[in-house]
């Protein structure tokens, strides 16, 4: 029996137009999903930090950022729909259980430390706008939970969507702040400096692009959907325009920064100094829209990590899994969901937790573990026995090569300077 969509699609076959938008419509999701969450917490401090100690300076390195973003998804896109599995299925049969396991141990720490990160964030946002800590901590992970436990994946990706949508948040705090447009157009050119300071920023924006758990969730996310080959062309389309949207959020979020707090010199050291130093000189309701989109970010971040996490755990080890199935079907599924939540909200209410420290435990692991990442992405998307003939071209192939060389330079340096 023909689906809805499915009659739309074929009384739409005579009109091309038509028919393209309505099937990268119903592919719409995963790339986007994945792409607007790459502007975590962390990401939004990153960025603005960036403009307010920088200016517009550091504009240019937005081009390598996202060009690679670019292509690690539309890899990951391929794989998924032409496999129809997940990276972690796909990473076992490559190399084997054992390395699997170790791997998904490091995942699992690293992810564990990441949804730390985003809990403190909600912190910070309870700061923002004076609520009391223990309210937001508590509401946000019991909201969380429920998102995933009640819904099934089509009511929770229209969710996701909406929380995309509030990042617009950044790109209107960014126009109002009133920026000199023709210092952001002239910055696409690199104005290099050689000072530590400076290569370590610019080591930390291009370095954390992408983080591990980043491929395998939209992998799974792609195969939960049920993406077909025939929708391939589609869904590749989105992964790109996720990552370009993900881009001019980020643009903004170091605009807004450059064009006010750079040019009055104010000290800030955090994402609560930078939202009330916007406030006296891009307007009350600029520091109000940052503090919103940076809730938003730490929001929606806290429900992708530990949801990426139960995806590859389960995954790797062949356990039932799926935002779709219920807890009798898929309960590890739904446990490692719930339990990473919970701890996570418990361990941010602890007074005088060393959170720096288990931050940069965490920032640490993603370094030692994304070049695995993207190494063995490379090896599966060459593998003919799982792609077929959609494996990559000769030039695409010495593209994604030298973007993961680079990449693990660049995170190598990273991990150094942070324990430095």
């Amino acid at each position: 029996m023909l689906t809805f969509t499915d009659n739309i699609k074929l009384r739409l076959k005579n009109h091309p137009r038509l028919f393209s938008i309505v099937m990268f419509i119903s592919v719409l999701g995963p790339g986007l999903i994945t792409a607007m969450v790459d502007n975590d917490c962390g990401g939004i401090l990153t960025y603005s930090l960036a403009g307010a100690q920088y200016g517009y300076n550091l504009i240019w390195t937005f081009i390598p950022m996202f060009l690679s973003l670019i292509m690690a998804q539309e890899m990951g896109v391929r794989m998924g729909i032409i496999s129809g599995k997940g990276l972690a299925s796909l990473i076992r049969e490559k190399v084997g259980v054992k390395v699997t396991i170790l791997i998904m141990i490091g995942l699992l720490i690293a992810n564990f430390g990441n949804t730390l990160a985003e809990f403190s964030g909600l912190v910070v946002s309870s700061q923002i706008f004076g609520i009391p800590t223990y309210i937001t901590v508590i509401l946000s992970a019991i909201l969380i939970w429920l998102l995933v436990i009640k819904g099934n994946y089509k009511s929770v990706e229209k969710i996701f969507m909406v929380l995309s949508l509030i990042y617009v948040s950044y790109i209107i705090a960014g126009l109002m702040a009133q920026p000199d447009w023709s210092q952001v157009t002239s910055s696409i050119v690199p104005h290099l400096q050689y000072d530590v300071d400076y290569i370590t920023m610019v080591v930390g924006l291009i370095g954390t692009t992408i983080a591990p758990w980043m491929q395998f969730y939209l992998q799974s996310s792609v195969v939960e959907k049920g993406v077909s080959r025939d929708e391939l062309k589609y869904s590749r389309a989105e992964s790109i325009i996720g990552p370009i949207c993900t881009g001019l959020v980020a643009l903004f979020i170091l605009i807004a920064c450059a064009a006010t707090i750079h040019v009055a010199q104010t000290p800030v050291t955090d994402v609560y100094d930078i939202a009330e130093a916007l406030k006296p000189i891009a307007g009350e309701y600029a520091g109000i829209l940052f503090g919103i989109g940076f809730l938003n970010a730490s929001l929606f971040s806290a429900v992708i990590l530990p949801l990426s996490t139960a995806y590859y755990v389960c995954e790797s080890l062949g356990f039932e899994m799926g935002i779709s199935k219920s807890i009798s079907e898929a309960p590890i599924f739904h446990g490692l969901y719930a339990g990473l939540i919970f701890i996570c909200a418990a361990i941010i209410l602890i007074p005088n937790i060393p959170l720096m420290d288990i931050l940069l435990f965490s920032q640490v692991i993603n370094g030692i573990l994304l070049p695995f990442i993207l190494v063995l992405m490379m090896l599966i998307i060459n593998d003919k026995r799982i792609m077929g003939e959609y494996v990559n071209s000769r030039w695409y192939n010495i593209i994604c090569w030298a973007m993961t060389i680079i990449i693990t330079i660049l995170v190598i340096i990273l991990v150094i300077t942070s324990f430095m």
